[in-house]
């Protein structure tokens, strides 16, 4: 099935988005392509990912930066 635009084009797109729209985004895609979490199981994680924000932000924590965590990835996956 073709797309209206390219993966590329569609993750530009979503930059302009308010962070909770993409987080919903996300959230279905995965939903769709994996089924759902529980509501024991989504609270837990929505509590570790504010944290794991709050430590970025605060500076506890440094993040990975995309590029080098989206090579690992492609390592792992053999691409």
């Amino acid at each position: 099935m073709p797309l209206p635009m390219t993966i590329e084009q569609f993750v530009e797109e979503t930059r302009s988005f308010p962070q909770d729209v993409v987080a919903d985004l996300v959230d279905r895609i995965l939903a769709a392509n994996h089924g759902t979490q529980t509501p024991t199981h989504a609270e837990a994680w929505s509590g570790v990912v504010h944290q794991r924000i709050a430590d970025i932000r605060s500076g506890k924590v440094k993040g990975i930066p995309y590029e080098e965590t989206a090579a690992k990835i492609r390592k792992i996956v053999g691409r």
